[in-house]
């Protein structure tokens, strides 16, 4: 789960990024994403000051958006990007996947 990012602000600041947290819906509300957070938190301040991600934009991400705030994630300062470039004021882009927001946390 945690990787080397393709997002540049990671890199430049060699930030890990925890990368596609996902729980089954059936087990979803059960605190497992935060069990698995706490973990690579722990595992990553060993080496590490901070520790990032990035998270959709749409509907289905918001429990994910909500879980990741209240944990002490903010974000990061550099917008929207569309596969890892940032989203340019007036350009259009698709709302899918690939539309995150970036957020970090200090360790």
């Amino acid at each position: 789960m945690i990787y080397n990012s393709h997002y540049p602000y990671f890199i430049r600041n060699n930030i890990p990024e925890v990368n596609d947290l996902n729980v089954f819906r059936e087990f979803r509300r059960k605190k497992i994403a935060s069990k698995i957070l706490d973990e690579l938190e722990k595992r990553v301040s060993k080496t590490s000051k901070y520790i990032g991600l990035g998270v959709g934009l749409y509907k289905d991400y918001g429990n994910a958006q909500r879980m990741y705030g209240k944990r002490g994630y903010i974000m990061d300062g550099n917008g929207m990007t569309y596969n890892n470039v940032q989203v340019q004021p007036g350009k259009s882009v698709k709302v899918d996947d690939e539309l995150l927001i970036y957020l970090v946390k200090e360790l």
